[in-house]
């Protein structure tokens, strides 16, 4: 039976997914935590904790160093909530083109008998723009930047995008219309709106800086709806008073924002519908039930790819350091056992590295002396011995 922790609330259709091997928030010494928006960078992390998944993209929340160390893998859901994103940036670029925001604190404001006859005297003062025949700039073409540059082209604008670290299978998703560019610069120098979706690392932190927002046209509307800390604020709002910028939308506030005409912060909602939070959350599930029953791992943020068939009747997973001999060390292991590999896989991810052995033939004495064998390599976090059901 597989314990399993949950944090925040998780939607009860993720839940349900678990099957009944596994039984949710009855130890304190849980196989998996499942969360969403929990800090962990101050939590202790038990010794049976083998896997965290995380019901949405972002994984600051959970600090990687000391999961490495405990040898717990870690996962986020990429995708579940990109539609979400998609459909809020592709309203809010029809709200920013007709000035709906304006229009709708002038109604507010205006309440008087001949609110009809004064409205249509000033409406002319929210006269919009129409998106068909815009040029959009799309940073970023992953799960949420491919869907809203599909989407812009099928409203008539023109999508110019810019990726450095575009995978080939993520190219497949973006249509053959939208246009590349090889810089951030040129991809923004005649954009009407640009739009931010990348993820956020060291690379990325002030990626919007004052060289790009210069390098954009007088009175363009930049987006982010990605992460806090991808544009300078700073920077935005030097722009705003340039004339440069014509409207900021961000779903990341913070005090310098506040009580700026010129920009609108929503309350990070960019994935916040029921629909997300059910994709999440039954992506999270299974994510995890596959990690513990097979091994298996699939798109881990700190652990490599590396799917093997779990034919055999027994399977070891060692997470260990990315450091020479290690697979000879592991196989001589096996060698003092007198066990003979069935399948071995081994691959490697930044300072980490995965190992899977399956193996056919392993009586009691021989699993718990192989698996406090390994155990002592001094560069080896976590070993698991799974049995083929």
């Amino acid at each position: 039976m597989y314990q399993i922790k949950t944090f925040n609330a998780i939607a009860p259709a993720g839940l349900n997914t678990f099957t009944n091997n596994y039984q949710l928030n009855q130890s304190d010494q849980p196989d998996a935590y499942l969360i969403r928006s929990v800090d962990l960078h101050d939590h202790q992390f038990p010794t049976s904790l083998k896997v965290i998944a995380r019901a949405g993209a972002g994984v600051n929340n959970i600090p990687l160093d000391t999961a490495n160390a405990n040898g717990t893998a870690v996962f986020n859901t990429p995708g579940s909530n990109a539609n979400a994103v998609k459909e809020l940036v592709l309203a809010l670029l029809v709200i920013a083109s007709r000035n709906l925001m304006a229009a709708a604190d002038y109604s507010a404001t205006h309440t008087e008998a001949d609110v009809s006859q004064r409205t249509e005297h000033d409406k002319t003062k929210f006269n919009g723009t129409e998106l068909l025949g815009k040029t959009l700039a799309v940073v970023g073409l992953g799960h949420v930047g491919s869907l809203v540059a599909n989407a812009a082209l099928s409203l008539g604008m023109n999508v110019i995008g810019y990726d450095p670290y575009l995978s080939a299978d993520a190219a497949w998703n973006i249509a053959k219309q939208v246009q590349r560019a090889t810089t951030l610069k040129m991809a923004v120098k005649n954009a009407d709106y640009v739009t931010v979706h990348v993820p956020k690392s060291e690379d990325t932190l002030n990626l919007i800086g004052a060289p790009e927002i210069t390098a954009m046209p007088k009175d363009v509307q930049l987006f982010n709806y990605s992460r806090g800390g991808i544009v300078d604020n700073a920077a935005v709002l030097a722009a705003i008073d340039d004339g440069r910028i014509a409207h900021y939308y961000t779903d990341f506030g913070e005090p310098q924002l506040a009580d700026q005409a010129a920009v609108t912060v929503t309350p990070h909602i960019g994935g916040s519908t029921i629909e997300a939070e059910v994709n999440g959350a039954t992506q999270a599930a299974q994510t995890i039930m596959t990690y513990l029953e097979t091994g298996n791992v699939t798109a881990a943020i700190n652990l490599p790819n590396l799917t093997v068939p779990f034919n055999a009747a027994y399977r070891f997973t060692i997470i260990h350091e990315n450091v020479p001999n290690m697979v000879g060390q592991i196989t001589t292991k096996l060698a003092d056992a007198g066990l003979n590999i069935a399948t071995m896989a081994n691959a490697a991810k930044g300072h980490l590295a995965y190992t899977i052995i399956d193996v056919d033939d392993l009586d009691h004495d021989s699993s718990q002396y192989l698996t406090d064998a390994l155990n002592k390599i001094p560069a080896v976090a976590r070993v698991r011995l799974l049995i083929h059901h």
